[in-house]
């Protein structure tokens, strides 16, 4: 076992330094689950919310119907921006879906959080 010992000024600034983060870290986590709105989803996920086909979402994309954002081959859409397509009656869907997906997207965060405490 090996012992570090170090001048309490230092372990008080270490500390201090510590809590900073921490709460960041906490306002961060608070900031995503108050605006669940501002969430991503790929474009199984808007399929799944939506009660829509791929096909049918492509078409969407492609009458620009839909904003979405494609990263590598992959494309994503504001939870924000499927609430809009569902409010303006474009294609139905029951509310229930829509708070799966929160839900969904929260768990994600969640555990995308967990993972990287736990490296």
């Amino acid at each position: 076992m090996e012992v570090i010992t170090i001048e309490s000024s230092a372990f008080k600034y270490l500390k201090e330094k510590l809590s900073k983060i921490e709460q960041i870290a906490i306002d961060l986590i608070n900031k995503v689950e108050s605006a669940p709105e501002d969430g991503w989803v790929d474009s199984y996920e808007a399929c799944t919310v939506l009660n829509i086909s791929g096909k049918t979402l492509q078409r969407l994309r492609n009458s620009n119907a839909v904003a979405y954002s494609p990263i590598g081959g992959k494309y994503f859409y504001r939870v924000s921006e499927i609430r809009r397509l569902l409010s303006e009656k474009l294609v139905r869907c029951s509310g229930e879906n829509l708070q799966d997906l929160i839900k969904n997207q929260r768990f994600y965060v969640e555990q995308k959080h967990a993972f990287r405490t736990n490296k």
